[in-house]
């Protein structure tokens, strides 16, 4: 993958992220603060726990950083995969925001 693919890629998903949380604010009760600065989406929950996602860009990766641990996604056969194989990207969002928030959410891309 090639610099501008990885941007690319990772652009899109921050938005979603993004776009994910707003959505999700319009349909629960969760109040998800969500704060981005340049390649950093900061998730903050009622409770004050946060999640932070953020761009790794000379490793081709991204990281999320949430209550149950840090976690380093590369983009493989057309999804955000765990480089230790937890899981796609999302699914791994949304069970560690829902863990965090105490509500069911749900990140897509």
């Amino acid at each position: 993958m090639t610099d501008l693919e990885f941007m690319d890629r990772a652009e899109q998903l921050l938005l979603a992220i993004e776009q994910s949380c707003d959505r999700i604010n319009d349909e629960t009760d969760a109040d998800i603060d969500s704060q981005r600065t340049g390649g950093m989406v900061t998730l903050t929950f009622r409770n004050r726990s946060q999640i932070i996602i953020n761009l790794q860009k000379p490793l081709h990766e991204v990281w999320m950083a949430a209550r149950s641990g840090g976690y380093h996604y590369r983009w493989d056969a057309g999804a955000w995969q765990d480089t230790k194989g937890s899981g796609e990207f999302f699914a791994c969002l949304s069970r560690d925001a829902s863990a965090q928030s105490g509500l069911a959410l749900r990140f897509s891309a």
